[in-house]
C-alpha cells in the first residue's frame, strides 16, 4: 500500500490503491463464500434423522473456521450504517495482512491442523 505522501502528491495513486484494495477483498470474500457451499446440507443432517460421521464433524469444524475469517464483514454489515464502514474495514484488514510475520507467534509452537 502506498504511503500517504504518495497518495497526496499523485491523486491517481489513491484511486488505484482503493481499486486494488477492494479487488483483493472481493476475491477473498468470494473464495470464502464459495468454500462454505456444502455447509447447509451438513447442518441439516441431524434434522433429517442422520448422524454426523467423523468426516462430517471435521468438515463442520473447517467450515466454521472459514466463516470466522469473514465475521468482521458480517458484523459491519449488521450494524446500522455499516455499509459506510466497509472501505475502512477493508483498509484495516489489508493493513494487518502486510505487517504480520509468516511464522508462529510463539517460537516452537505450531498451529494444530485438523
Amino acid at each position: 500500500m502506498p504511503s500517504i505522501k504518495t497518495l497526496i502528491v499523485r491523486p491517481g495513486a489513491l484511486y488505484r490503491s482503493m481499486r486494488d484494495l477492494t479487488g483483493r477483498q472481493r476475491q477473498f470474500l468470494t473464495g470464502e463464500i464459495m468454500h462454505a457451499r456444502g455447509l447447509m446440507p451438513l447442518l441439516m443432517k441431524p434434522r433429517n434423522k442422520q448422524r454426523w460421521t467423523p468426516e462430517d464433524k471435521q468438515a463442520l469444524v473447517l467450515h466454521l473456521r472459514r466463516l470466522s475469517y469473514i465475521s468482521p464483514y458480517l458484523v459491519v454489515l449488521a450494524m446500522p450504517g455499516g455499509m459506510l464502514m466497509l472501505p475502512a474495514l477493508a483498509w484495516w484488514l489489508d493493513r494487518r495482512r502486510d505487517g504480520r510475520p509468516s511464522g508462529p507467534a510463539v517460537p516452537g509452537c505450531a498451529l494444530r491442523e485438523i
